[in-house]
C-alpha cells in the first residue's frame, strides 16, 4: 500500500474517533502533533486527513515547541478576542431591518402565543434579500429570523378555509396602504374581539407564583355565573405606536359596540397623538362584529365618520386568515400570558390585567369597562344602507373600501 496514503488513513480514524471532544485549540493540537511525528510533509499529510488548515497546525506546533502549560479554565478560548468572522448583522448593516420589512406582510400565528412564523421559504427571503444588496445565505436567513422571534415550521390551522387566491395580494396591498397612511401622520389600527371570557372563580390555564402549597380555588365547573356574566374585550391597537386599547364589554359582541371601542380610542388615545390626521386606517377580518358582510358595521363607521370629521378606510383580512391580525400577535397574546393561571373574578379585575399587559418592546394597554347595553338582531333598512358614503377600491372593493363624511 501507498505509504502516503496509509499514513493519511491512519491519522483520519484516529482523529475521527475524537474528534467529538474537541475544541478548536485541541483540534490544532492535535493535529500538530501528527504533524510533528511524521516529520518531514507531516503538515500537508494531516490537513488532508483531518481539515484542519496548514497554517492552524503551524500554530499548533509553535504552542507545542514553546510548550505553554495548560490554560486555567476560566481563561480557555477558543479564538483570540475579535477572532473569528464578524456577525453578518455587523457586516450587512440594516440587514435585520430588512428582514423584518420583508417578512412582517405575511407573518401568520398563534394568536394566544407571541411566536411569529412565516410561509416565505427561506430560499425566496434569501433572494429576495440579494436584490436589495444584502449577502445572506439562507441557512443564515434562518439564524436571522430566530433572532427576530420567528420559526419557519409550525402546525397550520385549516379550519378556516382554503386560501384564497388573492391573499397574498391582498396583504402586500394592506402593507403598502400601512406604510402609506402612517407616513402620512395618520393612524393605523388593528381591531378585533379577543375570545369571550367567563367571569368568576373559574379555572383559568397556566400557572403563576403562589406560596407553595396554596393553590388559588376556583369551581370546579364552568357554569356561567348569572350575575357576572361574562366579559367581551374588544381591542384596537395602534400599529404605528405600539399602543392598545380595550374595551371589556358585559352585553353583545356587535357592530355598534366595535365602532364605540374604536370611539373612546380616538378620543382617549388617537385624537391627542393624531391632531392633524385626515383619515383613520382600519384593518380587519372578515368576519364577526367587524365582519366585511355586515351592514351595521358600515352605518356604525359612516356615523363615526360624520362624527370626527375623518375619512375612514377599512380593508379586512382575505378569508381564512383571521389568525394574521396585527393585533392577535401584538396585543391580545401578550393579555393572556399576563393574565394566565389568574381567575378573572370580577370585571375590574380583568380590567386591570389587561391594563397591566408591558412588552419588552414597550406596548402599553389601556383598558376600561363597557357595561352598555347593545342589542343584537338590530337591521339596517336598504335608505341607511343607501346613505352610506362609501368608496369601493377596484380590487376587491369588499375587503377594500373608504368611508367619508356625509355634509352636516
Amino acid at each position: 500500500m501507498d505509504i502516503h496514503h496509509d499514513d493519511i488513513d491512519l491519522i483520519r480514524i484516529r482523529f475521527e474517533k475524537i474528534e467529538w471532544a474537541l475544541d478548536e485549540r485541541m483540534r490544532r493540537l492535535f493535529a500538530a502533533n501528527e504533524a510533528y511525528a511524521l516529520g518531514h510533509g507531516g503538515v500537508t499529510k494531516v490537513s488532508q486527513a483531518t481539515g484542519v488548515s496548514r497554517r492552524a497546525i503551524h500554530v499548533g506546533l509553535d504552542e507545542l515547541a514553546a510548550a505553554k502549560p495548560p490554560v486555567p479554565e476560566q481563561e480557555k478560548r477558543i479564538r483570540k478576542v475579535g477572532g473569528g468572522r464578524k456577525s453578518i448583522t455587523k457586516t450587512e448593516s440594516g440587514v435585520l431591518i430588512a428582514l423584518e420589512q420583508l417578512v412582517e406582510p405575511t407573518t401568520r400565528g398563534d394568536p394566544e402565543s407571541p411566536l411569529r412564523w412565516t410561509c416565505k421559504s427561506l430560499r425566496t427571503i434569501s433572494e429576495e434579500l440579494a436584490r436589495q444588496g444584502f449577502k445572506v445565505s439562507y441557512p443564515k436567513v434562518a439564524d436571522l429570523l430566530r433572532e427576530l422571534g420567528y420559526s419557519l415550521q409550525a402546525n397550520r390551522k385549516t379550519l378556516e378555509g382554503a386560501d384564497h387566491p388573492d391573499r397574498n395580494a391582498q396583504f402586500e396591498l394592506i402593507n403598502t396602504q400601512t406604510k402609506e397612511t402612517i407616513a402620512g401622520g395618520n393612524p393605523v389600527i388593528s381591531v378585533d374581539t379577543k375570545k369571550k371570557e367567563l367571569v368568576g372563580a373559574f379555572k383559568n390555564n397556566g400557572t403563576n407564583w403562589r406560596p407553595q402549597g396554596e393553590p388559588e380555588e376556583v369551581k370546579v365547573h364552568d357554569f356561567i355565573d348569572k350575575d357576572l356574566g361574562r366579559a367581551n374585550p374588544y381591542g384596537v391597537y395602534d400599529i404605528g405606536s405600539n399602543t392598545g386599547w380595550v374595551s371589556v364589554g358585559t352585553d353583545h359582541d356587535t357592530a355598534s359596540f366595535a365602532v364605540e371601542t374604536i370611539r373612546r380610542w380616538w378620543y382617549t388615545m388617537g385624537k391627542p397623538r393624531y391632531a392633524d390626521a385626515t383619515k383613520i386606517m382600519i384593518t380587519a377580518d372578515g368576519g364577526g362584529s367587524n365582519g366585511s358582510k355586515v351592514r351595521l358595521w358600515k352605518l356604525e363607521l359612516q356615523k363615526l365618520a360624520d362624527e370626527l370629521r375623518l375619512s375612514i378606510h377599512v380593508s379586512h383580512l382575505p378569508p381564512g386568515t383571521s389568525k394574521w391580525n396585527k393585533i392577535e400577535h401584538r396585543l391580545f397574546s401578550y393579555i393572556s400570558m399576563n393574565w394566565r393561571g389568574q381567575p378573572l373574578i370580577s370585571h375590574e379585575v380583568i380590567v386591570n390585567l389587561i391594563a397591566g399587559t408591558t412588552t419588552k418592546a414597550g406596548l402599553k394597554v389601556y383598558s376600561e369597562l363597557d357595561d352598555t347595553t347593545y342589542p343584537a338582531g338590530i337591521k339596517v333598512s336598504e335608505a341607511e344602507f343607501k346613505s352610506i358614503q362609501i368608496t369601493r377600491n377596484d380590487f376587491h372593493g369588499e375587503w377594500n373600501y373608504r368611508i367619508d363624511p356625509r355634509s352636516p
